[in-house]
């Protein structure tokens, strides 16, 4: 194991509604749904209709420009709907469980038995492709690409993340074999990022991967601030990223010869009564696992505070999210405002008392307290993005569309969720995560 590296920049929001580790007795949904918009970029392109029946691993739609990266259905049963946004866009297909757990074969084999092409064929006729995700720009991977090393970050940082190691337990043979199929596809290694105080077994005695330990506060668990202390990304270097559940289930694509979408998912958040993991797949839907809530007008997010979707109470878990979080909505007009005391509220300055009380949670709502401003440059964002960059001036740079800038200031480094608590500490409440998307769009336009 290589030495510990420290993140000393950074930020924990200490958030009411962790998930007790243990399982709950929830049932599997009736309703699963993939979702186009959770891939950025995607052209889709419907493979079924209405009525058509799925098994798990059928095709639902694949992408226009690269018809062999496909995306399949998590459960055996009937395609119900195709719910279209603006422009006929895409923007859920619905498919209804048959509870038959019937599933496509795609012939079990030995993962250190076979070349990359046969792997990258597996992955690909599996539809388990749109896991491996490329940095820069965090897009859906390229088959044909050499990646120069894959990473796994082995734990979240976020707040109320879900807990990996207690997820990867009981797990660790098919986590074995999905690390043995990544060191088909790249020459560069496998390296996992693990938490130097809490991680376990699975993931320190796994073979053919290098670990990397990490200390610090979030986001020290992403993989974009992984990359960057262990191997920082240059123009033209392309790396891939994959997350520990996804490598179980591609082990269990190898050993079993199906794809098995199943998840472990933290249920999180101040006002859920009940917090807990549950057993689910991909794209559940979410109604049945927050149906004992704390009244009031709330706000459902598939994944964590910061990166998560706001979704409805009867919404869908996102592809790449192992949390769901329900908060306070907070829209309601706050009494005498910013001049009341506030003993209640997280601030990272010395606006208010919690700068006191280093462990006390809070129960924090959606409400961004204020409109959008000019933006300062005060080193704010700084403060909290453990990388070698600029970030206020790489903003500057993005809502100019200067190119040339975009890249001398580290563009290629970040992605939305590396400069999340950069939208969170904001004083001019800029949308930060939109504009780094727009910045990358621009960059693959250019670049393309």
């Amino acid at each position: 194991m290589s030495d510990v590296i420290k993140i000393k920049k950074g930020l924990d929001i200490r958030l009411q509604g962790k998930a007790e580790k243990v399982f709950g007795t929830a049932e599997l949904p009736e309703l699963f749904a993939i979702k186009p918009g959770d891939f950025p970029g995607l052209v889709p392109k419907l493979a079924v209709k209405p009525g058509d029946k799925v098994k798990a691993g059928s095709v639902l739609f694949f992408d226009k420009y690269r018809t062999d990266v496909k995306f399949v259905s998590p459960v055996s049963g009937e395609v119900q709907v195709v719910n279209r946004g603006e422009r006929r866009r895409i923007l859920e297909v619905v498919v209804k469980s048959d509870n038959q757990n019937e599933a496509e074969g795609f012939g079990a084999v030995d993962p250190k038995q076979v070349s990359k092409q046969e792997a990258l064929e597996k992955i690909l006729a599996s539809g388990m492709w749109p896991f491996f995700r490329q940095r820069p720009y965090n897009v859906v991977a390229n088959p044909a690409d050499s990646p120069k090393a894959i990473f796994i970050s082995a734990f979240d940082s976020s707040p109320l993340a879900p807990d990996y190691d207690f997820i990867v337990t009981g797990q660790e043979k098919e986590f074995q074999a999905g690390i043995d199929v990544l060191n088909k596809l790249t020459q560069g290694g496998v390296h996992i990022g693990i938490n130097n105080e809490t991680a376990s077994k699975a993931f320190v005695s796994v073979n053919g991967a290098t670990t990397h330990s990490f200390l610090g506060p979030h986001p020290a668990g992403n993989v974009g601030v992984q990359i960057h202390h262990v191997s920082p990304i240059n123009k033209g270097d392309i790396y891939w990223t994959i997350q520990p559940q996804e490598v179980i289930s591609l082990g269990k694509l190898f050993l079993a010869g199906v794809y098995d979408a199943s998840r472990i998912i933290a249920l999180t958040g101040s006002e859920l009564k009940t917090r807990n993991y549950v057993k689910t797949k991909v794209g559940a839907n979410i109604a049945a696992y927050v149906s004992n809530v704390e009244e009031g007008k709330l706000r459902y997010i598939s994944g964590n505070v910061l990166t998560g979707d706001k979704i409805s109470k009867d919404g869908y878990l996102g592809s790449y999210h192992s949390q769901i979080t329900v908060i306070p909505e907070g829209d309601e007009s706050e009494f005498m405002g910013w001049a009341a005391p506030r003993f209640g509220k997280f601030s990272i300055s010395k606006s208010y008392f919690s700068w006191l009380c280093a462990k006390k949670e809070y129960k924090l709502d959606a409400n961004l307290n204020g409109g959008p401003r000019a933006i300062i440059v005060s080193g704010q964002y700084d403060k909290v993005l453990p990388m070698d960059i600029l970030p206020e001036h790489l903003i500057k740079a993005i809502l100019t569309e200067d190119i040339d800038k975009m890249e001398q200031l580290g563009i290629y480094e970040v992605v939305e969720e590396d400069m999340a608590l950069c939208e969170f500490v904001c004083t001019s409440k800029l949308e930060i995560q939109s504009i780094l998307r727009k910045g990358i769009d621009t960059m693959i336009a250019e670049m393309s």
